[in-house]
């Protein structure tokens, strides 16, 4: 499977993910303006912090070692074994501290307990959204690019139906479940797919316990933990920030534009998760290396920036149709996100390499660090700026990164062999 082909089939699956995003935005934008889409921000990113510490945080895992070992049966029988059994552990342990703890997180997070219920619904999902998980993960593992993109278009169709149908029926609550039902389509579409491959092994939905499997898997979901934790946090802070000092409205506008980001971003990030992870983790030569991270630079970045100069371009039509006239002020917010969203990519396809060759202390310690830059660059630059400064911050935040990964790569390449 070259980049090219697994490109086009990530950018079907993407389009349908995208699609499905863009449905609940606009149905949330119609019901609940402006302040309805800053709370789903708020439950989306509950959603990511649970669906990471359910799945033990084990996806990428998962991702690199079926790359590495799926010529040696023996040892592939083993790692999917544990991989199960540990999330299937984790996932029940993370929805019985959910419901034990959904009324303050619920008052937390909403600031309304007429939530509580979708929260107690989402807690009782983490199951199945973590073996919905754990199938794409052995796929992508495979570079079954086609069959992952089948899965992912599916679920997203179904998905769209379940929007439709709850958000018509209780708005903002019918729309956040839709989001609970849309993971757990993956699972009803993916688990079939994955058993009719000519890579099925039983193993696959046998969950094992395994000392050294599990140790391996354990400490490479450190940094998919962190990873995979950090932004669903750091998000719910600065969303209370700036809501503390501009209001709900404002976090809205802030949110809107995010969301723009987050949506067309998907297809860049996708066809990284998909391609370049299994293929970095399976090449171990430094030419072969340098040259897949300069092919992922010739081929990603200029479409990325590409997207993002017609974003720009069109942010008044993007806006009026992904939202509402509601959000209009949101239009000025638009141009210093953009420029992060470039330094974001470039910086990305830099860090998959830590990612990759588990480079576990340096990528953990490199994740917390620029967290905590971030929310201090939101505050100072608020300050300053108003609530254009936590673009500002998002922009500087990643250039800092960038700079960061390209000193990290060039040192991890000098010393692997020709």
């Amino acid at each position: 499977m070259n980049v090219v082909r697994a490109s086009t089939y990530s950018v079907i699956a993407t389009g349908a993910r995208l699609l499905a995003a863009l449905v609940v935005i606009k149905l949330v934008a119609w019901f609940a303006g402006p302040e309805g889409v800053g709370k789903m921000g708020q439950f989306m990113s509950l959603m990511s912090l649970l669906a990471v510490l359910a799945g033990g945080g084990i996806g990428t895992g998962v991702v690199k070692y079926v790359a590495e070992y799926r010529h040696d049966t023996a040892k592939l029988a083993r790692l999917l074994s544990a991989a199960l059994w540990y999330a299937v552990c984790a996932s029940c342990a993370m929805c019985v501290v959910t419901l034990i703890f959904n009324r303050p997180i619920t008052q937390w997070l909403m600031g309304d307990l007429r939530y509580q219920g979708v929260i107690q619904v989402l807690a009782v999902a983490q199951l199945g959204i973590a073996l919905a998980n754990y199938g794409l993960a052995v796929i992508n593992g495979f570079m079954d690019v086609r069959r992952l993109a089948l899965v992912q278009v599916v679920g997203s169709m179904g998905s769209i139906v379940a929007v439709v149908l709850l958000a018509r029926a209780f708005q903002l609550y019918g729309a956040l479940l839709a989001l609970i039902v849309g993971q757990l389509a993956l699972l009803v579409v993916g688990f079939p797919a994955l058993k009719r491959s000519g890579y099925f092994l039983p193993v696959m939905f046998r969950a094992r316990y395994d000392r050294e499997m599990v140790s391996r898997l354990a400490a490479f979901s450190v940094m998919t933990l962190v990873s995979a934790l950090l932004p669903p946090l750091v998000g719910i802070g600065v969303r209370d920030h700036l809501a503390g000092q501009f209001g709900w409205q404002q976090v809205g506008y802030w949110q809107a534009v995010s969301k723009v980001s987050d949506a067309y971003l998907l297809f860049a990030t996708s066809a990284i998760n998909i391609y370049y992870l299994p293929k970095l983790a399976s090449t171990h030569d430094r030419a072969s290396l340098v040259a897949e991270l300069q092919k992922a630079y010739r081929i990603v970045l200029p479409v990325v920036a590409a997207l993002a100069a017609v974003v720009y371009a069109q942010r008044s039509l993007v806006t009026r149709v992904l939202f509402s006239a509601n959000f209009y002020e949101a239009k000025a917010l638009y141009a210093p996100q953009l420029i992060g969203d470039v330094l974001k990519i470039a910086s990305f396809i830099l860090s998959y390499l830590m990612l990759a060759k588990a480079m576990t202390r340096l990528f953990v310690a490199s994740e917390c660090v620029f967290a905590i830059s971030y929310v201090a660059l939101v505050y100072v630059f608020t300050a300053y700026f108003g609530l254009i400064g936590a673009m500002y911050a998002f922009a500087v935040n990643y250039l800092l990164y960038l700079t960061f990964n390209v000193v990290v790569a060039r040192r991890y390449l000098r010393g692997v062999e020709r």
